[in-house]
Order: structure tokens, then C-alpha cells, then sequence
């Protein structure tokens, strides 16, 4: 099993890379176009949409799904977990659009989830890095956003144009403005994690020595927070932590909170907004340990103002990494270590 390496200043906060961000997402920027009229000639021949996804692809999948339904769209939209999904087994016809995504390609349980669906009349779709990668041989129709650190920002912006080109014929859902503002996400990131750097910094010294969090987050923010507790404080930091739907925390989980535990609090610019804020007010009333990430605090330089809600989860994950890196310091603990994951059999 890994062992931490304990020495004094051994992880050190990894620099912000401007330029490998923007190096990084242009390969997913490259492929909107093609991804866009890859959504409009499917649109045509598809009454269901069917997100299949472990981890941070499945969250981003949420984002999809959210904006899908909010967008009255013509279709059924369902989000799956690839072995949920092979058990329950829902319809699968010639009229059905399963959409798998893996920053890796290599997700066991994904790859599965594609090699099922050959038998089967459906539409398959891969977003992953290569068509190296074994997600890409089982399906019909694959996006590749080349390997990148950056893979879970690029598997959005590329998700993002498909579904634009599926909504492109619905009058109320704002075509333009999401294409036009794809390519200004790079550089949303960068922005959002410099004016970030120093708070994160800050906010990791102050929640150091916390062993608990809890994440509060309404609508397709609550991606973020997900992956941001799941992903890097459980998957990376070994911190109990716990992520709450807005329009949950006051039907039970508000009874555990009192003002020894952290707890963070994201707000978008979707129309679940409301709802975060009810839970702002509440958390402040009773505790001081109350950290409120906004997305109005961001420029979001590029992107253009109808469409801030649908690209607000991903400058607020850039914030967050700040974070993160900066807790991973003050732990000591690299975001790379892992005792199970990749490491033992599971």
C-alpha cells in the first residue's frame, strides 16, 4: 500500500499553468464544430438520450441533463452508472442515444458498458481521450479531446457542443451564444483559478486540520460539488466529506450541521440558484465555518451573458482546484496518491 511521504515541504501546491490550461483544451475546443452537427444529424433520429458514466463524466453528464430538461428538449434524458445501467438494461432501439464518456478511455466498467450495447440496435457515442483508447472501439460514433490533465473541463466543452446541436432546432434554447462561448472556456479557467490562487491558499490554512466536510450546491453546480468533495477531498485528500443537494439539506441533512464542521457552499446562475442561498443564510445564521464560492465573482471573460448558468460549475471547479492544491500542501498528501484506486484489486 502507498505510504505518505512525510517530510516537511515534501508536496509542495502545484503552480497554476496558464498556458498548459490553454494547451491543453484546444484539441476539445477543435472538435465543437464537428461535435455540434454530430447533435443535429443525430437529433433527427432519436427519441432518448442515455448518460452512461462512472465519476466526474457522469456529474458533467448532469450539467447535460439539467440544461436538456430546463430547455423543454424533445427527448427522454436518463443518467446511468455503466453496471447500474447493464443491470437494469432500459430500452435500447435504433431510436436511443447512449452517450459514454471516460477521461481514460480505459474505465473498466464504461468499456463494459459499450461492449453490452453491441447487442443491441442502439446509437453509441464515445467522449474520451483517443481512438486508441478501448472505450472508442465499441461504439458507434467517438469525440476525442486528446489526453490532457485538463480531461474533465474538455469532456464538458465537448458533451456541451453535442447537446447544443440535439437542442439547435429548440426555439428557446440559445444555440449561438453556447458555440460562440465554447472556445473562451480555457481561458474562463485560467481567469477563475488566478483570482482564486490566494483565497484557496488562504482557506487551506484555515481548514487544515479538518477531517470533515460537508458541500452544499443546487442544480448542475452540484457537479462541482460532487466531484470537488468526492473526487479530491475523498479520492485525493482521504477527508470524510459529503456533498448535499440544495433542495435536500432541509429535509434531514440540516440536523447534522453545527459550527465545528466546514462546510462549502457554491452558487451559480442557473435558475436553482434560490435554493443554494436559502442554504447560505441558514449555515450563517448558526456557524462562521461557512465558505461561499460565487460564479458572479467572476469575470467569465468570452462567455456570454445568457448562457453564464451552463459554463458558471466549471469556473467554480477551477476556483476550487486552488483549493485543493493549496490543502494538498498543507497536508502534505500529493492529489496523486491513491492507496486503492489503480493499485489494488477491486
Amino acid at each position: 500500500m502507498t505510504q505518505i511521504d512525510t517530510a516537511p515541504g515534501a508536496v509542495q501546491a502545484t503552480p497554476l499553468d496558464p498556458q498548459g490550461i490553454l494547451r491543453d483544451l484546444r484539441p476539445a475546443v477543435e472538435v465543437t464544430q464537428e461535435a455540434a452537427a454530430l447533435g443535429k444529424t443525430l437529433a433527427a433520429q432519436i427519441k432518448r438520450i442515455y448518460f452512461v458514466s462512472c465519476g466526474a463524466p457522469n456529474r458533467v453528464s448532469l450539467g447535460m441533463e439539467y440544461w436538456l430538461d430546463h430547455y423543454h428538449s424533445p427527448f427522454e434524458v436518463k443518467r446511468y452508472f455503466p453496471a447500474e445501467f447493464m443491470t437494469l438494461q432500459p430500452e435500447l432501439d435504433q431510436h436511443t442515444l447512449v452517450i459514454l464518456a471516460s477521461k481514460s478511455g480505459t474505465t473498466a466498467e464504461t468499456v463494459e458498458a459499450a461492449k453490452f450495447l453491441r447487442d443491441f440496435d442502439a446509437i453509441t457515442l464515445a467522449v474520451t481521450a483517443t481512438m486508441e483508447k478501448p472505450l472508442a472501439q465499441f461504439t458507434t460514433h467517438v469525440i476525442c479531446i486528446g489526453d490532457t490533465e485538463q480531461a474533465h473541463t474538455g469532456i464538458f466543452v465537448a458533451l456541451q457542443a453535442v447537446v447544443a446541436g440535439l437542442l439547435a432546432d429548440q426555439p428557446r434554447f440559445p444555440y449561438e451564444a453556447v458555440m460562440q462561448s465554447l472556445p473562451a472556456v480555457p481561458g474562463m479557467l485560467v481567469e477563475a483559478a488566478q483570482l482564486s490562487d490566494q483565497r484557496g491558499k488562504k482557506d487551506a490554512e484555515r481548514y487544515r486540520d479538518d477531517r470533515e466536510f460537508y458541500h452544499i450546491a443546487a442544480g448542475p453546480v452540484f457537479a462541482t460539488a460532487y466531484v470537488f468533495g468526492v473526487c479530491m477531498l475523498m479520492e485525493m485528500q482521504w477527508l470524510h466529506s459529503v456533498a448535499f443537494e440544495a433542495a435536500e439539506w432541509f429535509h434531514g441533512p440540516f440536523e447534522i450541521f453545527d459550527d465545528k464542521t466546514p462546510v462549502l457552499i457554491l452558487l451559480g446562475e442557473d435558475p436553482s440558484r434560490p435554493l443554494a442561498e436559502r442554504a447560505v443564510t441558514f449555515c450563517q445564521r448558526y456557524s462562521e465555518r461557512v465558505m461561499v464560492y460565487d460564479s458572479r465573482d467572476f469575470p467569465m471573460t468570452g462567455i456570454a451573458p445568457e448562457v453564464r448558468g451552463i459554463f458558471a460549475p466549471y469556473a467554480l471547479q477551477a476556483a476550487l482546484n486552488r483549493f485543493a492544491e493549496h490543502l494538498a500542501e498543507q497536508h502534505n498528501q500529493s492529489l496523486d496518491l491513491r492507496r486503492y484506486m489503480w493499485i489494488t484489486e477491486y
